[in-house]
């Protein structure tokens, strides 16, 4: 590991050094990926520049120990002693999670889908809801959102709703709301005061760049038609939904949240850029489907993960048994602390197979 630190050291100091190259501020393109890089390595040296440090406050404090006479000077030696040990333990643990491989689609923007499951008109709320819960906790972290395609139940609820999320660091977050979530509570509609389970699936797909997905237009078929539902002047009147076909898989895209035929078409390649990758990352997966199964749960959403129970209050995620009592903060969109808390068992269980292997 030590190895490898010194070599990130080292690679850290040459491009502090090659981006004060002229020609290299010059070449944007050049800078923006060496600024990339200093970005990622810089938590990894600032701890392990720590870590050495604290290394040498322990040979200086042992020397004192050794050679200082003064009583007082002794304890201070000591206790110095007793923080760096204590410190560099910490660091350890530390640099281990930083030196963990990087899931390399965590820098990417996100689509979120969200569809509504069992319990019809209730599910189709409670899907809004979510809806909702993400957008604020999106503009918590000054993402930016857009939705691609939407899909109204007439009182409110979403029979689906597909958006993208757009910032620093989206899916490595995001990643963790794919799944089932279930809802238990009165709906508004039961006069006799039952509680009633409904479901909504998510799924969470990195944004993937045409250079992640090629696709053959002879694989297309574009269609265009008129805007269904509430609209503007314009948006019911003119061709501008627009659907799209992808033969080899079935898949099929509808998008009509734009005025523009042009800006439709964009979206709905964007969505279906980001269904193939996210396929082929399922066919990775399932090849991997040991080390897969060592992660939370990241991506199956045929798996039930957490539960929001509105009589009691409570939000429980099953993958890794947290349950807090705040579901008014977390439906306004206060998910960071459910979401840390899957970071570091995703985190704790990748340092246990590592250790094992």
């Amino acid at each position: 590991m030590f190895d490898k630190l010194e070599d990130l050291l080292i690679r850290y100091e040459e491009i502090m050094g090659e981006l004060q190259e002229p020609d290299v501020v010059n070449d944007q393109n050049r800078f923006r990926k060496l600024m990339k890089e200093q970005n990622d390595l810089t938590p990894i040296v600032e701890a392990y520049k720590e870590y050495k440090s604290c290394k040498q406050n322990i040979e200086d404090s042992l020397l004192m120990l050794e050679e200082e006479s003064d009583e007082e000077m002794k304890e201070l030696a000591k206790e110095e002693l007793n923080d760096s040990k204590k410190r560099i333990e910490e660091l350890e643990q530390e640099l281990k999670i930083l030196l963990l491989p990087k899931d390399p689609n965590d820098d990417k923007n996100v689509i979120v889908e969200i569809r509504a499951g069992a319990g019809g008109d209730e599910a189709a709320l409670f899907a809004a809801e979510i809806y909702r819960m993400y957008i604020h906790y999106a503009d918590s972290r000054r993402w930016k959102s857009e939705i691609i395609s939407l899909s109204e139940n007439g009182i409110g609820g979403f029979k689906e709703v597909v958006f993208m999320l757009t910032g620093q660091g989206a899916y490595s977050r995001m990643k963790y709301e794919s799944g089932v979530h279930r809802v238990q509570r009165v709906p508004e509609t039961e006069s006799g005061g039952r509680i009633h389970t409904s479901t909504i699936t998510v799924a969470v797909m990195p944004e993937a760049e045409e250079v992640d997905v090629v696709i053959d237009e002879k694989d297309i078929r574009i269609d265009v038609m008129r805007a269904s539902g509430n609209g503007g002047q314009c948006v019911n009147t003119t061709d501008s939904a627009v659907r799209l076909t992808h033969y080899p898989t079935g898949i099929v895209i509808y998008s009509q949240t734009e005025k523009s035929q042009l800006q439709n078409k964009e979206k709905a390649f964007r969505l279906l850029r980001s269904k193939l990758y996210e396929l082929e990352l399922e066919k990775q997966q399932s090849a991997e489907a040991e080390a897969r199964r060592s992660q939370i749960g990241t991506g199956d959403r045929s798996e039930k993960i957490r539960t929001y129970n509105f009589p009691q209050g409570r939000v429980t995620d099953h993958r890794i048994k947290l349950t807090l009592h705040k579901l008014d903060t977390i439906m306004n969109g206060d998910l960071d602390e459910i979401i840390d808390s899957l970071i570091a068992a995703d985190q704790a269980a990748k340092l246990t197979k590592m250790n094992e292997n």
